[in-house]
């Protein structure tokens, strides 16, 4: 399955990496689709830790799922969003729809603002007692 995230879906999920560790175990590729610039998209991921197989780089969301869908071969397309307008959008563009809830509910993900950063860093307790380091 190739499982594709609406950045605003992954916005509503308080553990976007883990949630990503997660669909790895199930999807042969994971990945975010959004019409927001590139840099937007690549700053909240390199944020929070998530590595992804593809984004949509400059293309809008339309042109990005179906590129995606002639590069990626799978039985399967599934595209998580949060609105009508993106259950409109995957069945225009042959993916099968969920919303972000549907999907955190069936895959036991939390909802909620995600977590920054630095909260998901363990303690290594290395702490210097520095506090001019970011």
């Amino acid at each position: 399955m190739t499982l594709a995230f609406d950045l605003t879906a992954l916005q509503e999920l308080a553990k976007p990496d883990a949630v990503f560790t997660d669909a790895r175990q199930w999807s042969e590729y994971v990945g975010v689709i959004s019409e927001r610039p590139t840099y937007v998209v690549t700053n909240f991921t390199r944020k929070h830790r998530i590595r992804q197989d593809f984004f949509s780089g400059p293309r809008g969301r339309e042109e990005s799922l179906a590129n995606v869908k002639d590069q990626f071969g799978t039985d399967r397309y599934v595209y998580v969003g949060t609105a009508g307008a993106d259950r409109s959008l995957a069945e225009t563009a042959g993916w099968e729809y969920l919303g972000v809830e549907e999907a955190a509910g069936a895959a036991d993900w939390e909802l909620g603002e995600p977590d920054p950063p630095d909260a998901q860093v363990t303690d290594t307790g290395d702490d210097d007692g520095r506090d001019d380091w970011p």
